[in-house]
């Protein structure tokens, strides 16, 4: 979208003056105003090159504003008649010409080509074909520059409050996995080499706090998303008697820009949104690589339906894991955007500049695939997946992971920790030489060990109690995890009891 040319005042919107008109409506061989050079003044006099207009216009993915464009105009005009900038019967009719322009879109009849350049440009060419010269007033006391700003600003806000939708449904699909699991076990790694046993639910409800975080600071961004730059016009604000705060309430904005040249040329919220997107698709691809590892051959801690997995073309024993495969993949392409979008701001001076055309499609694909991974990785833990209880409890039962308890249990006997630890990572090497597994000692070589072993040491290195006794606040102990779940439970789904069932995913 090119920089505007000085919006028109109430005065110069009005047929003396103009140029000859063709088409009958003011509308020349391609722009608004008429002549042969696009929507520009009168200081031009030939139109762009072929491929330069190719190259310059935007129509073809800035549709995507329609509806937007439509809203922030008829706000517009609404304030132009309250102001008296126009009359009320000219707000009135900008207003239904405006409406007839939606209708179009929806009956799918208006399908502006690239001689319209841009979303703006092809709802007021088509405006001043159904209504004359009055269509030509729109424009008055604002420029494409406040206009895209607020395009994309409601735009996004939109987009933002889907996301935070899609996450929450995520969220409802973890916890359910988690409620339905309080009681099994899985191994815990840390280097992915085991460490400790947990409490699988506990691991489901670590993606939530982070789901959570998410949503946090997408509202955090919405907040600045949420303020209008409509009225700064070109750069500089307008001799024209406008009221920038109605508009700005009838758009729901929460407020308005406090300088003109800021409103027009800040796209931090786009860099804010795709920084706060690329987390969330942080936390759906670390999630997506355990699933990938879960539902190997070598971990087998759970198996794929076939609703959420695919086949090899050659190996018919092959179920192939392609929804986290591709959210994992998928998430770089958000990354690139934030980088993209960063780099197009970093060099660019006061105030509008036509790179900033470039963020639309990178925020655009980046709320796209977002959207996409969060309601795939939502069936998938609905639906597409299914944890194996018996695999994982052999696999816990079937390690060192017990070994800190041991440590534990001395320490609590009185054993300097450091003294406890190295005398077990001793008794671990040995095992390890022997083939044993520490549950396997006879009581005789625990006491042989260090006196304070007695015949409870076997208890304490029961899966089931080695897990129960973390008991910390936030820990992964029955018990706690019992309260973390209760807790997440009221937040996502407020006022469901305990075990009544959960309603059915969006």
């Amino acid at each position: 979208m090119a920089a505007d040319p000085p919006a028109p005042s109430a005065a110069s919107a009005t047929p003396s003056g103009e140029p000859p008109e063709a088409g009958g409506a003011g509308i020349g061989a391609g722009g608004v105003t008429g002549g042969t050079a696009a929507g520009w003044s009168d200081r031009f006099e030939q139109g762009l090159h072929p491929a330069i207009e190719r190259f310059n216009a935007s129509i073809g993915f800035d549709i995507a504003l329609l509806q937007q464009d439509l809203d922030g105009s008829i706000a517009h005009a609404r304030m132009l008649g309250v102001c008296g900038v126009i009359s009320a019967q000219e707000a009135a009719s900008l207003e239904q010409g405006l409406e007839r322009v939606r209708s179009e879109a929806a009956e799918g009849t208006f399908r502006p080509g690239i001689e319209a350049e841009d979303v703006h440009f092809a709802v007021e060419r088509r405006l001043i074909e159904l209504l004359g010269p009055v269509g030509k007033k729109l424009h008055t006391g604002r420029s494409r520059n406040d206009q895209v700003g607020t395009d994309l600003r409601l735009w996004l806000r939109d987009r933002i409050d889907a996301i935070d939708a899609a996450l929450l449904r995520f969220e409802r699909a973890l916890l359910l996995q988690a409620e339905t699991h309080a009681d099994t076990l899985i191994p815990g790694y840390t280097h992915l080499q085991r460490a400790q046993p947990l409490c699988l639910a506990h691991h489901l409800l670590a993606y939530i706090e982070m789901a959570e975080r998410d949503r946090q600071r997408l509202a955090d961004v919405r907040g600045r998303v949420n303020v209008s730059p409509l009225g700064a016009a070109a750069l500089a604000g307008t001799p024209v008697p406008i009221d920038r705060r109605l508009t700005a309430a009838s758009l729901g904005f929460a407020s308005i820009y406090a300088n003109s040249l800021d409103a027009v040329s800040d796209r931090d919220f786009t860099v804010e949104f795709m920084a706060a997107a690329s987390l969330v698709m942080v936390h759906l691809s670390r999630l997506s690589e355990e699933v990938i590892l879960w539902a190997s051959e070598e971990f087998s801690f759970l198996a794929l339906t076939d609703r959420c997995a695919t086949g090899s073309s050659l190996m018919p024993q092959k179920k192939n894991p392609d929804v986290p495969e591709l959210v994992r993949g998928k998430s770089g392409r958000v990354f690139g955007h934030l980088m993209g979008l960063l780099t197009m701001i970093k060099g660019l001076p006061l105030a509008y500049n036509k790179d900033f055309q470039e963020d639309k499609e990178a925020l655009f694909d980046g709320v796209a695939t977002c959207l996409d991974c969060l309601e795939a990785m939502a069936i998938l833990f609905e639906e597409g997946l299914e944890f194996r209880p018996a695999r994982l409890e052999h696999a816990v039962a079937s390690d060192f992971s017990n070994a800190t308890d041991v440590a534990d249990y001395l320490v609590a006997r009185g054993v300097p920790f450091r003294e406890a630890y190295q005398l077990v990572g001793s008794l671990v090497k040995t095992c390890l030489r022997q083939g044993v597994l520490l549950r396997e000692l006879p009581l005789e070589r625990w006491q042989n060990l260090h006196p304070a072993f007695d015949a409870d040491i076997h208890a304490a290195l029961e899966p089931r109690r080695v897990v129960d006794a973390r008991r910390s606040e936030g820990g992964t102990s029955f018990g706690q995890v019992r309260q973390q779940l209760e807790r997440t439970r009221q937040r996502i789904f407020p006022g469901r009891p305990q075990d009544d069932p959960a309603p059915p995913a969006a």
